[in-house]
């Protein structure tokens, strides 16, 4: 019997990615295309549906190459939650000031709706609760206000489909406007089984989204995985190189795809503390240019500053609460390629590349090694320089995106030395970050015993270590190192039918890679180090208290 495939797609945030995957989760072939970022003024980022879906088509036929079209049982999406516009005619709506019709995507990281967002904070609405009760300018619906009250004529008022980019992806391939639980319940303030909540759509001025049963922002909802419609359309099927009626699944906001793709592994015979637990013992953490923390629960848990709890936002049936960081691997480009000695490091990292194959980062690493003598952890290295990790404000536990960064502990030295020590204090601020998050989840009720990462941070070991040891909780690596990819395949294998759940696809087709434990003997330097990094954030609010005086 011929081998069967699903495809997975995933639209990150610079780069398009697909992937063809076998039953048991293995990664035949992977294919990548980069996609175009503007930024018409600051804080704004913008993107192409058009280009976005051209280079899915692309992905797709180049995984697929060589392979029967009857041996792709299924396909599934998963995309950044960027917000897509696009008229009665399903034609794109411009989202900037220039009116350029084909940039007509709102990032997922356009913080251009601040203000509005605070707005929405401030009328404290019950659907507030299950955002950790801030309103972020990170979700939907203070980026559909400030596109009425700033584009009213241009974009607003022509508008007649808001799609969440992974809803935009699964509507192309199947013609089904149903939306997936996953984007409306984590960032559309939807709430089943209830619903929309109209009252809040009216409180906030969106009071027009109301028209046609909700038609504009989704009228039909279902969880993850389920098949839509028919499967590809006969348009669909032609620009992706698949058969018709392929079926596709209800797609995943990206982190909660890379969640699908670790979360349910099998861990038997790996002696972690989450064997013989129930899942919701374990979070994922998929760490790319921002960092997602999803955690699970059977009942609903409040999490102040986390968002939800949402129904079915990733494995269907279970409670989800997402912590995230907002600025991870873009705050270490930010850190590491801001410094004076940044020259340097390339040139040395250039010499080396051509024997070890290191990139910029392994060199960094190598070099902290060196310092270390092997005498002592590395991690002390930062004993003295302490980061605030909040460039681009806080998502969680603290829900305040005008908090900033801060790096205490700088001299007049600008050595290559001291950018690996900064790129160091970085590391272990986003790691400490983590447990601020996981104390506020525990405290709410959550049992975390393991910690699951994915995404191209998670290839860095240092950044992996000091997670662990930062935490005290052992990390999981996956088998395949495109989780994220895996877990958009285990959409297409649920909505093939070839698997009667979601979980079942995910425990077939995850699978444990390696195990990261953490250095216990540090356990006194990082509590001290997590003692600082609390008082930097006191200290911010002082300042700002201070300044504002009158």
């Amino acid at each position: 019997m011929a081998e069967v495939y699903y495809v997975g797609v995933d639209v990150g945030t610079a780069s398009v990615r697909a992937a063809l995957v076998t039953r048991e989760g293995l990664l035949k072939s992977t294919a990548e295309e980069p996609i175009s970022i503007w930024e018409p003024q600051c804080d704004h980022y913008v993107q192409s549906s058009t280009e976005i879906w051209e280079k899915c088509c692309t992905v797709v036929k180049k995984v697929t190459q060589g392979v029967k079209r009857n041996q792709v049982r299924g396909v599934g999406f998963d995309a950044t939650c960027s917000l897509v516009v696009l008229d009665q005619n399903l034609q794109p709506v411009p989202v900037t000031q220039d009116g350029d019709r084909q940039r007509n995507v709102v990032m997922w990281m356009d913080h251009r709706a601040a203000e509005q967002a605070a707005r929405i904070t401030n009328t404290g609405h019950q659907v507030l609760s299950r955002v950790g009760g801030v309103m972020s300018p990170e979700m939907q619906p203070p980026k559909l206000l400030w596109l009425k009250e700033n584009l009213k004529e241009s974009c607003w008022n022509k508008a007649a489909h808001f799609f969440d980019l992974p809803d935009f992806l699964s509507w192309k391939a199947t013609g089904c406007l149903t939306r997936s639980l996953c984007t409306l319940v984590c960032k559309w303030t939807y709430c089943p089984p209830e619903g929309w909540d109209a009252s809040f759509w009216t409180s906030i001025g969106l009071e027009d989204l109301l028209e046609n049963n909700f038609s504009k922002i989704g009228s039909a909802t279902c969880p993850p995985g389920s098949p839509l419609g028919d499967g590809l359309t006969q348009e669909a099927a032609s620009d992706l190189g698949l058969k018709p009626g392929t079926a596709v699944g209800a797609s995943l906001i990206d982190a909660h795809a890379g969640g699908l793709g670790v979360i349910g592994a099998d861990v038997k015979g790996f002696h972690l503390p989450c064997e013989d637990q129930p899942i919701t013992s374990r979070m994922a953490m998929i760490c790319g240019t921002s960092t997602c923390h999803m955690a699970i629960s059977e009942q609903p848990l409040f999490v102040p500053g986390v968002w939800g709890p949402c129904l079915s936002a990733m494995v269907p049936g279970l409670w989800l609460n997402e912590g995230g960081q907002s600025a991870t691997g873009r705050l270490i480009d930010h850190m590491v390629k801001g410094h004076a000695a940044y020259t340097q490091l390339q040139e040395q990292a250039r010499h080396r590349l051509p024997f070890t194959g290191e990139n910029i980062y392994s060199y960094l690493n190598s070099h902290l090694s060196a310092m270390a003598n092997s005498c002592s952890a590395v991690d002390l290295l930062g004993s003295s320089l302490h980061v605030w990790p909040d460039f681009h404000g806080n998502r969680s536990p603290l829900a305040d995106p005008t908090l900033k960064g801060m790096v205490i502990g700088l001299s007049l030295s600008q050595t290559l030395d001291d950018l690996a020590v900064l790129y160091l204090a970085t590391v272990q601020a986003l790691a400490l970050g983590t447990l601020h998050i996981l104390e506020a989840m525990k405290e709410a009720g959550h049992d975390i015993r393991t910690l699951f990462l994915c995404g191209g941070l998670s290839k860095n070991p240092l950044f992996v270590q000091i997670h662990a040891n930062a935490t005290g909780l052992p990390v999981v690596l996956p088998d395949q190192m495109e989780a994220v990819l895996i877990g958009a395949a285990v959409l297409g294998a649920r909505a093939s039918q070839d698997y009667s759940t979601i979980q079942e696809a995910m425990g077939k087709m995850a699978k444990v890679g390696k195990v990261v434990q953490p250095d216990h003997e540090l356990q006194s330097f990082y509590e001290k180090k997590y003692k600082v990094f609390l008082q930097l954030f006191n200290h911010q609010r002082e300042y700002q208290a201070l300044m504002n005086q009158r």
